[in-house]
């Protein structure tokens, strides 16, 4: 399709999505620019969904990623409420849930990953709730109440954020876990050992190889049944057993999927009129040597850099080092790389002071750092990590090593 003010259509109002947006119109796109979600607010940070938000420390609109004003200003459209149920790749057009097709010259995948689902007896009683959107994070402020006990099925990162912001909020907290471990499937037994102290310091029961059986209650969800006949009360129960992509609609469309939409590293799909960006990519990464696929609020922002440059007719591909966060009282834990396929974990500092790096190498490569209060050294692991340097494990463990001054500077003296 060829017209005089061509549309980029993007179907989700995610980080993704916002993102792709602006960054689409600073590429230089002079035609139409507009977003399909199915929430009706504008988007916004998911992160301090478990944190600053369900605290009632921001309100929804502080939490915005830009504000209405900025998407005006760049004449970037949005159409709220509604989502896309096929993609015509012939016809360049997509059918929206309200019966309306919209055709579109550039069309962008931003869809975003949803809650995995449990799957027991109670499931669907009043109480029990996920941690994904905005309206999900309202619906648990409100069921939240000083002295009550809530109960969260799965250890992993949202099910701690959630159960630190609930334990300040003055409830009991138990966190159930299928695994040996919390965060086995993430993070070294050093950060496990780590985070269950911290939890149990500020009150939380933590309960491994725990499997939720039936959630039982009236109307309200009144307590959970867990294997070896465990049976727990609960006021209120969040499940956070992980996400899954959304890939329903490009896989109707006859895109690759594997993971996630396959796309190369500028987030081309194999259609030369589809990209796709953030958690629903599968992607390459030079840097890391494989492809994957990473829910992180950095990779969205800047695949969706490498996406707007592909849409406008440049290449700008994306090989970021991932790097994640996470925040659970006091404890700021910011990760640089990927851990898979680690041999061995060199510790810098002490865990029980709550400043500290946990090193994963394979070989004499290092591959990731988990930094607990550390941010210079989160900032050098950055570095450290991406330009592949081989470092001795004495000075990666010796606090007293300035990492800094091991990276190369470049010509003008700074570091590269």
């Amino acid at each position: 399709m060829s017209t005089s003010n061509p549309t980029c259509l993007i179907i989700g109002a995610s980080h993704a999505g916002a993102s792709l947006a602006t960054a689409v119109r600073k590429e230089g796109w002079a035609g139409r620019i507009l977003v399909i979600g199915d929430e009706t607010v504008l988007p916004y940070h998911r992160p301090p969904l478990s944190k600053a938000l369900l605290m009632g420390e921001k309100t929804a609109d502080q939490i915005e990623i830009f504000k209405a004003s900025v998407y005006e200003k760049s004449n970037i459209e949005f159409k709220l409420g509604v989502s896309a149920e096929s993609i015509d790749r012939k016809h360049k057009t997509v059918l929206l849930n309200n019966g309306e097709t919209i055709a579109y010259d550039k069309l962008a995948l931003c869809t975003g990953a949803r809650v995995r689902k449990l799957d027991i007896p109670g499931a669907s009683l009043k109480g029990v709730h996920y941690l994904r959107t905005l309206a999900d994070a309202q619906a648990i402020q409100a069921d939240v109440k000083a002295g009550g006990k809530a109960v969260i099925v799965g250890g992993g990162y949202i099910g701690l954020e959630t159960a630190a912001s609930l334990r300040k909020l003055g409830m009991e907290v138990t966190v159930l876990e299928m695994m040996n471990r919390i965060l086995e499937r993430v993070t070294a037994p050093e950060l496990s050992a780590y985070y269950s102290d911290l939890h149990a310091r500020h009150g939380v029961s933590i309960v491994v190889n725990a499997q939720a059986l039936e959630l039982r209650g009236k109307e309200r969800v009144q307590q959970v049944v867990c294997n070896e006949n465990r049976v727990l009360d609960a006021d209120l129960v969040i499940i956070g057993i992980g996400v899954i992509p959304n890939t329903e609609l490009a896989a109707a469309a006859g895109l690759e999927i594997n993971n996630g939409v396959v796309v190369d590293d500028c987030a081309q799909t194999a259609d030369a009129d589809i990209v796709a960006v953030g958690d629903c990519t599968n992607h390459p990464n030079d840097l890391l040597g494989y492809r994957l696929r990473l829910e992180s609020v950095p990779n969205a922002m800047e695949q969706a850099k490498a996406a707007a440059a592909s849409i406008c007719g440049q290449k700008k591909p994306y090989h970021a080092l991932p790097w994640f966060w996470s925040d659970q009282y006091n404890a700021k834990l910011q990760i640089a790389g990927m851990n898979r396929g680690y041999e061995r974990v060199v510790i810098r500092g002490v865990p029980s002071t709550d400043q500290f790096v946990a090193w994963y190498l394979k070989g004499d490569q290092i591959l990731a750092a988990d930094c607990i209060n550390s941010p210079k050294e989160f900032m050098a692991a950055k570095k450290i990590i991406a330009q592949k340097l081989v470092l001795k494990e004495s000075d990666l463990a010796d606090t007293g090593v300035d990492l800094n001054a091991l990276i190369p500077k470049d010509s003008a003296g700074t570091t590269a």
